[in-house]
């Protein structure tokens, strides 16, 4: 695999995209599509992203259409109360990254989720204040907008505005989030108010309206990011932190108001003559799907074919090679130096490929050792939580858009302001700051963006023009979705919407693998366990994937059959 890093380049980044060449695709004539399209985890949320196309709305304008929509009628998964990473295509060429991803309050520090001596458990530390990074969704908007956008930044606010006071249908699946996390969803009285008017969830086929939100997001819409970042929004979320009923905070307005979104460099690579970029860290992104492709590479995963064991023992194994270095070196970059460059350097995956083989399993796995290492540290675990939602967009002008946006848990903190929910995002750090006195990369400081597993990527044919731009909601699970979507279009030849309903096999580094119940692998596990895998564990069909691709000049949609997902045409 032929790597071509940003990562570790200090070259500024111009206003719509990068500044080297490693982030532009090769030379190819500009595509033009019929019809643009956008997929998204709710169709509520890909109708109002293909609303703003049918107005002339650029792909990052139907994206950020898609994620104010999203607030309004998924609000356990991801919205203005969250952050998110972005990745666009701007129809030239050029590739750009933004990091909308949360922080820490200036105050917070290792011993942020300690208490009477005792570190927190992660389900301990998720409800309340202290667990509630300071949003980023609203800023990576806006700098998306300045840079991308087609329409006037109100232009994009109409559907959420419309869905959130005219009320929209409740699905099953909402309904059952609020009963399921009844305790968090339920935490403070105006998120009781909205969604337990009378104690109970409210039921699917309920018309719900949130009257607070469609009127927070109608001045968001006329005043700009300032009326989230300042004044009586950033105020609210402040006082709703610092007064939890739970993990009370220490936030403070001057950490609401320093808040930026950030240039990332991309980080691309090659696999398979396919040119793909992926979210640099704080993401683990990039770096854990990329490296399974790296380590995956010297195998004919094409000739072993979709319904081969062995393919995906294959895909196994590199997994549990490429979460491990995930858990020892990925952090925010701004803190800690993680070594990209050495992650995803050809000889080094090579080197580590050939710890895998066709017909076995390794007895254990440990992180390597890549170039770029500066300090000892010590494994960061965070445990796999669910959540998270990812949408795409791709207009005429072949500008395209993929972006994951989070608010970390179910229903986040579970503290709402203004109609929606602040997230938990602090609790994607490791909440225990070393291991036998050994640093974590990921533990708490202040102003600090949390590691995450959101994976957003384009992927770019042989011939240079986009191919594909995809991603996933799940957790941890994030990379294993993508990474077996992009195996099926380019290693099986599949349709992207095929890829996506393939079964997900999940590896996090040990020596547990899980398949899905109910799904072709099922049947697998005697195979699995042959090849050495002795603990195979079933994990429910919760998977949510959304991607669009381009196949003889036109775009197709895909969303993933687990989910209420859609794409919809422009």
């Amino acid at each position: 695999m032929k790597v071509r890093l940003l990562a570790l380049i200090a070259a500024p980044l111009l206003a719509g995209g990068c500044a080297t060449t490693s982030a532009t695709r090769p030379a190819a004539a500009p595509p033009v599509f019929e019809k643009g399209m956008v997929s998204a985890a709710d169709p509520r949320a890909a109708e109002a992203g293909a609303e703003i196309l049918r107005q002339g709305g650029s792909a990052t304008d139907a994206a950020l259409a898609t994620l104010l929509a999203l607030t309004v009628v998924e609000p356990q998964s991801s919205g203005i109360g969250g952050g998110g990473f972005l990745i666009v295509d701007d129809g030239k060429g050029k590739v750009d990254t933004l990091d909308g991803r949360e922080t820490a309050p200036a105050a917070a520090g290792p011993d942020w989720f300690k208490l009477n001596g005792q570190y927190l458990t992660i389900p301990q530390a998720i409800p309340g204040g202290k667990s509630v990074g300071v949003p980023g969704n609203v800023a990576l908007m806006a700098e998306a907008h300045r840079r991308h956008g087609k329409l006037a930044w109100k232009a994009l606010f109409a559907p959420a505005i419309r869905l959130a006071g005219e009320g929209f249908t409740v699905t099953p699946r909402l309904s059952a989030f609020l009963d399921r996390f009844r305790e968090t969803g339920a935490l403070s009285a105006e998120g009781r108010s909205i969604y337990y008017p009378d104690g109970n969830p409210v039921a699917a086929g309920t018309t719900l309206k949130n009257p607070a939100l469609a009127a927070f997001l109608t001045r968001l819409a006329e005043e700009g990011p300032k009326a989230f970042y300042a004044g009586s929004n950033a105020q609210a979320i402040v006082t709703a932190v610092n007064t939890a009923p739970r993990n009370p905070s220490a936030m403070t307005l001057g950490d609401v108001g320093a808040y930026r979104a950030k240039d990332r460099p991309p980080v691309c690579v090659t696999y398979r003559r396919y040119k793909m970029c992926g979210m640099g860290p704080p993401s683990s992104g990039a770096t854990t799907v990329f490296g399974v492709l790296g380590l995956l590479e010297r195998f004919d995963l094409s000739a072993l074919g979709k319904d081969d064991p062995r393919a995906w023992h294959l895909i196994a194994e590199a997994q549990r090679l490429a979460y491990a270095d995930r858990e020892r070196y990925l952090a925010d970059p701004d803190f800690i130096d993680v070594p990209v460059a050495g992650l995803l350097a050809p000889d080094y995956l090579g080197a580590r490929a050939q710890l895998i083989a066709v017909d076995r399993t390794m007895p254990s796995v440990a992180p390597g050792n890549p170039q770029g290492v500066k300090v000892a540290l010590a494994d960061g675990l965070v445990p796999d939580i669910i959540s998270t939602s990812h949408f795409v967009a791709i207009d005429r002008t072949g500008q395209a858009a993929t972006l994951t946006s989070t608010i970390e848990s179910a229903f986040g903190s579970g503290l709402v302001v203004n109609g929606y929910f602040l997230n938990n995002e602090l609790t994607d750090l490791s909440v225990i700051p070393d291991r036998n006195g050994v640093p974590v990369a990921n533990r708490v400081e202040g102003g600090k963006r949390p590691r995450s597993s959101m994976s957003p990527v384009l992927v770019y044919g042989p011939d240079g023009r986009l191919r594909l731009a995809l991603g996933a909601a799940g957790g941890a699970t994030i990379p294993a979705q993508v990474l077996k979507a992009i195996i099926g279009v380019v290693d099986w030849n599949l349709s992207a919407q095929d890829a996506i309903a393939l079964p997900v096999i999940f590896a996090p580094g040990g020596q547990t693998v899980y398949v899905e119940r109910g799904s072709p692998h099922e049947a697998m596990i005697p195979a699995l366990r042959a090849l050495g895998h002795g603990d195979v564990q079933l994990r429910e069909r919760s998977f949510k994937a959304n991607a669009v691709e381009a196949v003889g000049g036109r775009l197709a949609g895909a969303a993933d059959p687990r989910s209420e997902g859609r794409a919809v045409s422009e």
